[in-house]
């Protein structure tokens, strides 16, 4: 018996050794023939996924334990994300290639269509705020692409109406949530969870159709907004996950490793608007702790169940932090950006799944449409650091 024993730890310590001793996955080349071919490859898989009526997405591939949508309304609104997100994706990958341009323009037509009718689904949910900043930053790049100017003036004004639709929806302690069903109470004007990263992604999409487009924000909404966001903010930037959290910042999700993926956009945005506190230094302190804690961060990654990874993280905090990174890190000098673009680009070049899609949480059927569409304005804003010649 004790030989039989001993005979087994041997062979239990040769499998280990040979599990140790197998080498490391390469780490793929970043370069602009390695980068053009990834984003070709996302390209195809968005442009073979699109819907017959011209948008990614649906309520299907279910599982057990879903995403809170009240029918169908919540869907509408996941759908609109998840297309303005795929749309910004192909038109940001610039392929010049014709049955491209064809899926950008069935993409185009559905969302003139469909993105006025947006609304939330009930008084418990306002998921139609994803779907208004996304399909306004999906209309900024259809306005850039056109070149008619009657059609480029039909953009502006449905930018327009975006953003006053989605202004009905300001939270009455600023800025933007998607839920409002923790106290108890509905309300017309919505009164229950105001998030940080919610509101800088809505944030964020205004200032760059304002910028690029003329459309007019509400000076009022912007600044309560930005309060909203201060009032998250710890001293080391970090933020809390909602405006609920904000006396209780040391909770694991609202600590630096939990608020990895929002300080990006977070910092951005009060950057954007004017913020002096964020400095280059917080930018690169937490560019640098993404970049360095990535493995962390990526360990929730296609977790099924909402906040189960460590600090209360989420799979789908993954992409969404990748994507903003680059705004966080695109308002540093330029001549910082090439270092980053090349760690990111290494990044991502690894987490592309066989079919050339990338996602990071299953979500009915939207979360390989926009975790691809994250990737590829991810890895367009590498490609463009990077000097042509590496």
């Amino acid at each position: 018996m004790a030989t039989d024993f001993r005979i087994l730890i041997t062979a239990l310590g040769l499998v280990a050794g040979a599990v140790a001793a197998a080498p490391p996955a390469p780490v793929p080349e970043v370069t602009r023939a390695t980068l053009d071919a990834s984003i070709r490859r996302g390209v195809d898989f968005l442009v073979s996924y699109q819907n017959s009526n011209g948008s990614w997405g649906g309520p299907t591939r279910t599982k057990n334990l879903n995403i809170y949508a009240p029918l169908p309304g919540a869907h509408h609104a996941f759908r609109a994300g998840a297309s303005g997100l795929a749309l910004c994706g192909l038109i940001e990958s610039a392929d010049a290639r014709p049955e491209v341009a064809a899926v950008i323009d069935k993409g185009a037509a559905w969302t003139a269509a469909e993105l006025p009718q947006l609304r939330r689904a009930d008084p418990t949910t306002t998921y139609n705020v994803w779907g208004h900043a996304y399909g306004l930053r999906a209309i900024t790049r259809l306005y850039q692409r056109e070149k008619d100017p009657g059609k480029k003036a039909d953009w502006v004004r449905l930018a327009q109406q975006q953003v006053d639709l989605v202004n009905r929806y300001e939270e009455v302690n600023g800025g933007w949530g998607y839920l409002d069903v923790f106290d108890g109470l509905t309300t017309q004007k919505p009164s229950g969870l105001p998030t940080c990263f919610t509101t800088a992604t809505v944030l964020l999409a205004m200032a760059e159709a304002r910028d690029v487009m003329g459309v007019k924000l509400d000076a009022r909404k912007v600044q309560h907004s930005i309060a909203s966001i201060n009032y998250q903010r710890a001293p080391d930037f970090a933020y809390t996950y909602a405006f609920s959290h904000r006396m209780r910042p040391r909770l694991e999700i609202n600590r630096p490793a939990g608020s990895l993926a929002r300080s990006q956009s977070c910092n951005a945005c009060l950057r954007v608007f004017g913020e002096k506190a964020v400095t280059d230094q917080v930018l690169t302190t937490w560019a640098d702790r993404f970049l360095d804690r990535e493995g962390f961060l990526g360990n929730a990654r296609k977790r099924p169940v909402p906040h189960e990874g460590q600090f209360k993280i989420a799979g789908y905090f993954y992409y969404y932090g990748i994507y903003y990174f680059t705004r966080s890190v695109g308002l540093l000098p330029e001549e910082s950006h090439g270092a980053y673009a090349r760690r990111l680009a290494a990044i991502l070049l690894e987490r592309q799944e066989k079919d050339g899609s990338w996602w990071d949480y299953p979500l009915y059927d939207y979360h390989q449409s926009y975790g691809t569409g994250y990737a590829l304005m991810a890895l367009a804003w590498c490609r463009n650091a990077i000097p042509a010649d590496r």
